[in-house]
């Protein structure tokens, strides 16, 4: 059984994803870092290079080798992978839910705000983000197995959440 975490880039799924590890002791995987190594570069090199449908297809590629290869495992998700068909095969997948503005405000009142921004080149247009984001959150509730709000929640309190949720899954 895999947890697949899905939200709007910038929202916290690699950091939550890390924090239920220590305290579920499974492992966990990050589908844009796995992009990142197969591809030996960065995802805002990926786009700028061989734009969004080659980087959506790097997705599908990696979708289907984490339904054949994983098992027991929590897996944060770049924000578009939610389009990716097997989703569902791969496991119980978690909407982490959060307004537009406090995913923005996070990402630069960050100490490494600079970093964050650079590394998500969809977010470099605020107003074209915006979009995204709208368009997205209907998607992401239409898949989700659970939401979970983490708008402005401490780290403990959401993973708290996440271990009463998933009790008997795991």
């Amino acid at each position: 059984m895999n947890i697949i975490f899905i939200g709007f880039m910038g929202v916290g799924k690699g950091t939550i994803a890390r924090e239920f590890s220590k305290r579920s002791g499974l492992m966990t995987i990050d589908t844009d870092d796995l992009i990142e190594s197969l591809e030996n570069r960065k995802i805002k090199d990926i786009f700028e290079k061989d734009g969004e449908d080659y980087f959506r297809n790097l997705e599908t590629s990696i979708a289907l080798w984490l339904e054949k290869s994983v098992d027991n495992t929590i897996i944060s998700t770049g924000g578009g992978f939610l389009k990716q068909p097997n989703l569902h095969e791969i496991g119980t997948v978690i909407y982490l839910k959060s307004s537009f503005e406090a995913i923005v405000n996070k990402i630069f009142s960050h100490p490494n705000a600079k970093k964050k921004i650079k590394k998500r080149p969809l977010l470099q247009n605020l107003n074209e983000a915006k979009k995204l984001y709208e368009q997205r959150i209907q998607e992401y509730k239409k898949v989700a197995d659970y939401t979970l709000n983490v708008k402005h929640r401490d780290l403990e309190a959401v993973v708290d959440e996440l271990d009463y949720l998933l009790k008997g899954l795991i």
